[in-house]
């Protein structure tokens, strides 16, 4: 390339211990995977009810892609839309207990989606300060004026929009902040809306199929529905196992993003048979209720075995369980330790997280049982004490 300043960037990623890599792994299990002829249990996936490999979505998926084949071979409105994204849309309709659902393939198309054809150079967004990336680009992408709120801080929240002379005001939010584990106030932040003519926008990505009764999500914890939270996002590349994402609410809402949402418009649907096997997944998590049980009681586990160690954690009553460590470097001593010893969780550090708060990001399954719990913590414990 012709710009010297990328090689500097580049050299200077490096020296401030952020340089990312990637490496080709095998996945042999919900829990393990290999590279290079090693064998890995893993603690940083997001398949947190462990049904990614489940034979029912195996099938579901096969049997779809015998039928219909693999690409949906166009645009939703152009003919790329088939009867298994309309039954998805239908059945995660009632799941989420909205309106309408609009189908994207990813989660960082639909909050782009959202914030882009709703709000504009007239309106403002208050975000959390920890929201995920898509959600704070889809709020620049729309040329609202931007505002980010200190973390679950109702307060500042409020008075940020006491001081707000915008036309609409829209208040975005994580159900379950990816990266801390924690759950955002939503009956508190549905208060302050009401109070100052805002409407409430929840990402719900990590939330939905774990939280709540029958999956229901952090929304459904707190018993809001679409009166309350009228945009809500969700994806199925977490807890439901598949690939792709949605956003539910009002008809109007809904008609509102297939009609003027660019990312929806102008990008090829989603496979049909991801669309079938994603079917079967929202069967599977109501179902197997056992699954979302057993993750609770292994989180407890965890904390229970940690706290004995001394390990320490963030606050977070979700399968998203942080281990602060602050300095980069560290992070990544102490995951390469775990590495050796056979256990994979990866080291998050900035622009991930905010400078000075590295950490490893511990994320449990369904899939897992106590002596893999076990295994994690007292490996932890020793990689910390050899990081010192």
């Amino acid at each position: 390339m012709p710009w010297p300043e990328l090689s500097q960037a580049l050299h200077d990623r490096q020296a401030d211990n952020l340089w990312r890599s990637r490496d080709t792994w095998q996945r042999e299990s919900a829990t393990e995977v290999s590279h290079n002829g090693e064998h890995y249990k893993v603690f940083c996936s997001n398949d947190y009810l462990g049904i990614a490999n489940h034979p029912r979505l195996v099938e579901a998926l096969g049997d779809s892609a015998q039928r219909s084949g693999v690409g949906s071979t166009a645009s939703h409105l152009v003919n790329g839309h088939s009867r298994e994204h309309t039954a998805l849309e239908q059945e995660l309709a009632a799941f989420t207990s909205r309106d309408r659902v609009l189908l994207f393939s990813t989660g960082y198309m639909a909050n782009l989606a959202v914030l882009s054809t709703l709000m504009n150079k007239d309106d403002a967004v208050f975000h959390d300060r920890l929201n995920h990336a898509s959600l704070l680009d889809g709020g620049r992408l729309s040329g609202a004026r931007c505002q980010r709120y200190q973390h679950c801080n109702v307060g500042d929240l409020q008075r940020r929009l006491r001081r707000s002379l915008a036309r609409r005001r829209l208040i975005v939010t994580d159900g379950v902040f990816s990266m801390d584990g924690d759950i955002a106030p939503l009956g508190d932040i549905f208060a302050t809306a009401q109070q100052h003519a805002a409407v409430v926008m929840v990402d719900d990505a990590h939330g939905l199929g774990v939280l709540g009764n029958n999956g229901g999500g952090a929304v459904s914890v707190e018993g809001l529905g679409q009166a309350e939270i009228p945009v809500l996002v969700g994806t199925l590349g977490k807890a439901f196992g598949t690939f792709g994402a949605f956003v539910a609410g009002s008809d109007e809402l809904i008609e509102t993003l297939l009609q003027f949402a660019r990312p929806y418009i102008y990008t090829t649907a989603l496979p049909p048979a991801l669309a079938a096997a994603s079917r079967e997944a929202l069967r599977i998590v109501q179902d197997e209720a056992w699954r979302q049980q057993h993750l609770r009681s292994l989180v407890q586990f965890f904390q229970a075995s940690c706290k004995r160690l001394s390990v320490p954690l963030l606050p977070s009553a979700t399968p998203i369980q942080p281990i602060p460590l602050g300095d980069s470097a560290r992070a990544l001593q102490v995951s390469s330790q775990l590495r050796k010893r056979g256990i994979l969780v990866t080291a998050i550090r900035p622009p991930t997280v905010p400078k000075g708060t590295a950490r490893l990001r511990v994320t449990l399954s369904a899939e897992h049982c106590e002596q893999d719990i076990q295994q994690l913590v007292d490996a932890t414990a020793e990689a910390l004490r050899m990081s010192e």
